[in-house]
């Protein structure tokens, strides 16, 4: 009988949601889709150095804008919480004094300064600095004494010695570690509260995980947890480690690489939207049958699996973001453009939200008209920038295009057709650069062209009536006048 698939994402609150977790969080969630299985939510906060007040909601807030809503969780109780590592401390104590009455761990009470000196001596002999192993067999006098002084003991783990640990992962294939690299490691802190690897290995246990899904950075903690899953003599999940996300120079991505947005929350603050960013995010590392690359949700979910997952690192392209984000503002109903954009527009002072019906319809069309070549929310600033200036600088390709011969009397008779026009819609300014072209004889880019720039200060942009009219008369003829000059 196949055992349920039951995957997790388990992130520790310490921060935003970074776009390496946020794919580990999708491809659980994939798999669970695919297979009819639960995906779960589980707050790891235990080092509590590190949490940040507030963090665990942020990460929710995240993951359900990308659409990842998880069946168990702090928030849905599915009958295995609780879904927070330190509501959960009896529970570690327990298993702790498992694995101490059954000798498989010990207290250890050599104090921090004597580990580092332990560590350098290791480094200066060319060693791998790793735990001695000095405390591994005290006598219950020893421990005495050690109590006596005040000192409190970690908990460590005894690995045994000369074995060769192998499992097979769902994306690497066949991977071997050594236990005599390992030296026995701490389970407990001195304040008894579990490290990472003895904690998500009890979890993972008592919450039925079927498939650890995580980044290659777990890789080194896989060996570990397999020995603490034999010491309780439980059966070990299957492991799967997706690929490192590289940056454009194909270096590891670091969290203070401030030349990258790396949380989800910047994306979304952006104006980026979130279909995009996980279709981006699911061709990091993984890659569909055919030539496709716009997927729903949805379809992700129906096509996901291990075989197509590769073990080469994936690179983070910002530009093929962009290009797969136009892709979905292009197809998005007008109203979903605008909740992106017009808080930009808000932000950078050029309209305001409490406007009139008239501002806020003729700010609506103006996200429209861009809506084509837009990338993300954001970019509406620098894309309007001709609608909200009194003066345009010409750069040096425009200034080629006013100097030709025909400029003058082109924008000089466009101002004439256009001092006509009593209603000024878009397609009446069409019919004014129509009754220029047959007035002046010019056409095509002579007559275009110099109207374009004329008014925009650009070679190139949204159709020009439209851009025309939302521009306004009278600022049209006030630069129609001041490039004819």
């Amino acid at each position: 009988m196949t055992k349920e698939v039951r995957v997790r994402f388990a992130p520790s609150p310490t921060g935003h949601l970074h776009i390496g977790g946020a794919r580990s969080a999708l491809f659980n969630y994939l798999l669970a889709k695919r297979t009819g299985g639960t995906f779960i939510l589980r707050i790891e906060d235990t080092d509590q150095a590190r949490n940040i007040d507030a963090a665990t909601e942020k990460l929710m807030e995240s993951l359900r804008w990308l659409g990842l809503d998880w069946d168990e969780g702090p928030d849905k109780d599915g009958g295995y919480g609780p879904y927070r590592s330190m509501a959960r401390l009896d529970t570690y104590k327990k298993h702790i004094d498992i694995l101490l009455a059954e000798n498989k761990a010990y207290y250890c009470y050599m104090t921090e300064e004597e580990l580092e000196a332990e560590r350098e001596a290791q480094k200066a002999r060319g060693e791998m600095p790793k735990y001695s192993g000095r405390d591994r067999d005290l006598t219950a006098d020893e421990r005495a004494v050690y109590e006596a002084k005040g000192l409190k003991p970690v908990v460590r783990f005894r690995v045994p010695a000369g074995q060769t640990i192998t499992f097979t992962d769902s994306v690497r294939g066949e991977v071997s570690f050594e236990t005599d690299g390992i030296g026995d490691f701490v389970i407990a802190r001195r304040d008894g509260v579990p490290m990472y690897n003895f904690a998500v290995v009890v979890d993972d246990y008592l919450m039925k995980i079927s498939h650890v899904i995580r980044g290659e950075e777990h890789l080194s903690n896989t060996p570990r947890q397999i020995l603490l899953y034999e010491a309780f003599g439980w059966d070990v999940p299957t492991f799967a480690h997706a690929s490192l996300i590289l940056n454009a120079d194909r270096q590891k991505m670091s969290k203070r690489d401030e030349s990258l947005m790396q949380f989800v929350e910047q994306y979304q603050s952006q104006g980026y939207m979130p279909e995009a960013l996980v279709n981006f995010l699911a061709l990091l590392g993984w890659s569909p049958v055919g030539e496709e690359e716009i997927f729903s949700l949805a379809s992700l979910g129906e096509q996901f699996s291990f075989d197509r997952v590769s073990k080469a690192p994936a690179v983070f392209d910002t530009d093929k973001l962009a290009w797969m984000n136009n892709q979905y503002m292009k197809a998005a109903d007008l109203d979903t453009v605008v909740d992106l954009a017009l808080p930009h527009l808000v932000k950078s002072r050029r309209i305001n939200r409490d406007g009139n019906d008239a501002q806020l319809a003729w700010v609506r069309r103006l996200i429209g008209l861009y809506q084509e070549q837009m990338q993300y929310g954001a970019e509406i600033v620098d894309l309007t920038t001709i609608f909200f200036q009194t003066e345009i600088t010409y750069d040096e390709e425009a200034r080629t295009v006013l100097a030709e011969e025909q400029v003058s009397e082109v924008l000089k008779g466009f101002a004439a057709a256009l001092q006509e026009v009593e209603s000024f819609t878009a397609p009446e300014i069409k019919k004014a650069i129509k009754a220029t072209q047959k007035a002046t004889g010019q056409k095509g880019k002579k007559l275009f062209m110099p109207i374009r720039v004329a008014v925009s200060g650009v070679t190139h942009g949204p159709e020009l009536g439209d851009t025309i009219e939302l521009l306004g008369k009278e600022t049209v003829l006030t630069r129609l006048h001041i490039a004819s000059e």
